[in-house]
Order: structure tokens, then sequence, then C-alpha cells
């Protein structure tokens, strides 16, 4: 036995458990071999092995971020992309015009974060400031809300994206009243071209923001995540397995990652990755991750009515691929017995998803490993709710969402149907399994703010709004904690491993300052990781 670690607030994240309880937790190896009444399990080990007192501090599972994208997560916390929003586009373009004076003679200028809704003047970006800014150096702005790039004429031309380009099925280039192209690529078009406005990183950079990434990980308490595929097409997915098997050849693979690529006709990449990783503690290739529609503020998620807001006649967004397409993929990897991932946010996108998957289950059984997940559905019908749970489908959120953008919901959707969002209470009550995320970059990995949101269903910056949106759909610290570890273990196919402190499970978990479970919610931000153990080995201490 190599240690056991008590407290008097141990949180298990058990389901039926919401309380913190006296207890000791022996580990040996990468593995927890007993919980239970510190003296009893004192009194079962050698008595050489060494007791790790927390008093009073609270313990719980590892922190698990269910849906993020770790190379642009640890490139974007690295000097070689600015992570901004902007006040304006001037402001922005300022800025990474300031920043570009550090950067290596070979990097373009790239930023993440710009939402021209929340500008002032909200308009649209063009390729003209940047052009101005920049008149021979690359520059790509990608936008916060991952769905969009906008591009100077430098970038384009290296690109060879010209007027008479076709984008992709499922993005668009905007040409102005000319014909010109204005420098903004939306959904499928943006993912096409933004692994190649990165290729000057090269592995030895990305290597190194990934270790860096996971030593702030690891300070948040987070030991594990959903490394979410970002491309809907074939190319580059952005799961870097080859950065993750330099890392751990390294000795430095400091998190627990479960790599979900695209899911295409041909499944050999998960099938590789999952033979590879098949004896690997920390590394795994659960299942596959596609999308099936874009997000609400630029009017691509898919609604089954027209938005409260159209920009044309019938504008109700549009599927980023075909209904018919995502049912044979999905049915294929369901054949095959591999567990799908799709991103579906409007009411549309997720009523198609839930029949495919019907039709899944109909066809070969529910997933005899791990479980399909649906990726932020964040408005739904409310007769797909119960269907979630029906299809034993996890509902993958991000709590740090709900409050992106003030009055959007709604803006574009109307108050109705903005009253059936992120119901985080309303799945408790149906008995559906959540998993809780980040989906960083989007919003920051900050473990205390998932937490907060979720809790409060407040901005974890401007703490609005009073009382929290849509409050009814508030829920108590212990079932935002038990999303945030056995739920995203869920999620990953691993709940056998992961997710709670139990005997036999992986020996993951997180000692805080503070008790979640009976502070004031307002207080939770001000919360301490004070460590946080990774297979049994302590990876942070404060």
């Amino acid at each position: 036995m190599d240690r056991i670690i008590r407290s008097k607030n141990v949180f298990t994240a058990q389901d039926g458990i919401d309380a913190a309880r006296e207890l000791a937790i022996a580990i040996a190896g990468d593995r927890i071999v007993a919980v239970g009444a510190p003296d009893d399990v004192i009194a079962a080990a050698p008595a050489a092995a060494p007791v790790v007192d927390y008093g009073e501090q609270f313990i719980c599972p590892g922190f698990h971020d269910a849906h993020l994208h770790f190379f642009h997560t640890s490139v974007g916390s690295s000097p070689y992309m600015l992570m901004d929003m902007g006040t304006s586009e001037a402001a922005l373009v300022q800025h990474a015009l300031e920043f570009s004076q550090d950067l290596p003679d070979d990097a373009w200028v790239v930023t993440q974060g710009w939402r021209d809704y929340r500008w002032d003047p909200p308009e649209h970006p063009t390729k003209a400031s940047l052009d101005t800014a920049f008149p021979d150096r690359p520059c790509v702005m990608y936008s916060g809300d991952g769905h969009t790039l906008w591009l100077n004429s430098r970038a384009l031309e290296a690109l060879g994206v010209t007027r008479d380009s076709e984008p992709p099925a499922g993005g668009s280039y905007d040409k102005d009243a000319n014909g010109e192209l204005t420098g903004i690529a939306h959904e499928a078009a943006a993912m096409q071209l933004l692994p190649r406005c990165l290729e000057w990183l090269g592995e030895d950079r990305i290597a190194s923001a990934y270790a860096d990434q996971m030593r702030r990980m690891a300070e948040q308490g987070i030991t594990s995540i959903c490394d979410m595929s970002l491309m809907p097409m074939p190319g580059c997915d952005f799961i870097r397995d080859d950065v993750y098997d330099k890392l751990q050849a390294a000795g430095k693979l400091g998190i627990r990652a479960h790599l979900f690529p695209t899911l295409l006709d041909d499944q050999s990449r998960l099938e590789e990755l999952q033979t590879r990783y098949a004896n690997n503690a920390l590394l795994s290739a659960p299942g596959f991750k596609q999308f099936f529609d874009g997000v609400s503020s630029e009017h691509t998620a898919y609604l089954t009515e027209p938005y409260t807001n159209p920009r044309f006649p019938g504008d109700q967004g549009r599927l980023t691929v075909p209904a018919e397409r995502m049912r044979k993929l999905v049915l294929a990897a369901a054949e095959r017995g591999h567990t799908v991932r799709i991103h579906v946010i409007g009411d549309g996108a997720i009523h198609a998803a839930l029949d495919i998957f019907e039709e899944a289950a109909e066809l070969y059984g529910l997933p005899q490993h791990g479980h399909n997940t649906l990726e932020h559905l964040e408005n739904l019908l409310p007769e797909d709710i119960d269907r979630l749970r029906k299809l034993n489908v996890v509902a993958s959120s991000q709590p740090c969402h709900i409050t992106l953008d003030p009055g959007g919901p709604e803006r574009d959707l109307g108050l109705e149907r903005s009253r059936i969002m992120w119901p985080f209470a309303t799945y408790k009550q149906r008995g559906i399994r959540q998993a809780f995320g980040t989906d960083s970059p989007i919003t920051a990995v900050t473990s205390m703010n998932v937490l907060y949101t979720a809790i409060t269903r407040q901005d974890p910056k401007s703490h609005w709004p009073e009382g929290g949106w849509l409050p009814s759909e508030r829920i108590d610290a212990a079932t935002a904690l038990r999303n945030y570890t056995l739920g995203s273990a869920y999620a990953a196919g691993d709940e056998q491993n992961l997710g709670s402190l139990e005997p036999g499970k992986y020996a993951d978990l997180v000692v805080l300052d503070q008790n979640p479970l009976t502070i004031d919610p307002q207080e939770l931000q001000a919360t301490k990781v004070q460590a946080t153990y990774l297979a049994g080995n302590l990876i942070y201490e404060r």
C-alpha cells in the first residue's frame, strides 16, 4: 500500500450519496483499494503505510472536463496565440498588432475569441481592417464560438482561397455586393482552413504548450479530459495523439486523456488508436465525434422553426452534415460497436440526432461499452428530454455557455423557446445522466467557474443576472460535482474506472480548502485547490 488519504469531508460522488463524510482512502499503485471509516482502513493497512491527513479540507474525485479542444486550449494559452474578444473590430486589430511584435518571424498572427455581437458597434468585421494592419503577414482571427474565421488578404492568398473558390459542404465564404471575399469563412469552410493556418507551429512548440497546459489543469484539480475533434471532415482533426505519445514517452503526460476523433466512412483512425492504447492507463480512444449544426448566435444552429429575428425568410439555420449522411455514419459506427458524440445546439438538430440514435438502438441495441452523447444541446423540444433517458444518451453541457451571450437566447429564439435551455434541474428530475465541461477555448478551463455557473446560473465574471438566468434550472452543489466527475466519466465511457471514489477505480482526486456542499455558492469561486492526485501520484500541491 502506497498511502492512505483521510479527511473529515470526503465526497465520493457515488449516486445517491450527496453529503461529505469522514473517510479514509487507501491507494496501491494507481488504484483505490479501500474506502471507509479511517480507523478501519488504517487498521487493515500495513503499519508502514503513510497516512496523509487533510483534516477539515474537502476531498472529491478529480474533475473531468467532458468536452474541450486541447490543441486550441494549449496553444491559446501559449505565447503563439492571442486570446481576446475585443471591444470592437478596431480595438481587437490594434491589440493583435501589438501582440504580433513578439512573434517568431515564421509565425502567422492568430487570435481567438472575437464575438461581433458583443462589440460596440455590433458589426460583422471584414478583411479591410486586417489588411491595413497586416499588409504582408498572414492574419487569422478565430471566433469566440469556434465556428468562424476572419482572415486578411495575405492569409487568403497563402491558403489559395479566391472569389471563385467553392466552400466544402456545410461551409461558406462571405462575399460583398460585388462578389468579393469579405474575409469571413463559416463552419466547415473555417474548419477546413484552420489547420493550415497553424502548420507553422511545429510539433516541438505544440508539445511544450501541451505540457504547460497540463500543469495548469492540475492547478484546477482537473485530472481527466475528453479531447474532442474539431473537424467535421477528413483531414486534421486536431486530436494530436502524436503529441500525447511524445509527452508520455518523456514522462511528462500529466492528465488522463480520452480522445474522440472525427466520425468518417473510414473508421480506422479510431480503431488504430484503440489498438494502440488498449493497455494504456492514461490514454484512450472511447469513440467518435461529429458535428450536426452550428451555433445560435450566427443562426447556424438548426431549428425546427425559424429564428425569432430571421436574417431572411425561413431562416432556421442548417445542418452541417445532411441528415441521411449523419444517419449512415452513426449506423455504421453502431454496427461496429462504437459510440458517437454529436455536436447539436438547435432543437431540429437534437431531434434528428435522437431519431438516428433510436434507429441505431433498434438495429444494434444500446452500446455495450460507453454511451452515445449529445454535446451542447442548448435548445430542446420538450418531448425530446425524456428521449434522452429512454435511449441512455448522456447530456454533455458546458455551464459557462449559459451567460456567454446575455439576452441572446431571447433575441434569437424568443421567450418561449429560450425557457427550455440548459435544463440541468429538469435533467436531474427526469433521471438523465449529465456531464460537464468547458468547451475550452470557448470558455476558460476554470473548475470553480463550471461549478459556480451550474449552481447559480450566473455569469462567473459579472455575476449576472441576480438570482440566475432561468433560476428554476439551478442545481445543488452535489449534483454539479457529480456531473463534473462521475457524469463526465460516463461520457468518456469509463465510469467503471473513473468518476467516483470507490475501490477498484483510479486514484484520481482533488483536495479543496472549502466544502462546496456547505458554503454559500457566492463563495465558491474563492475555493482553492490544495492538492491534485493523478493515478495515486501527487501532481500538484498549493
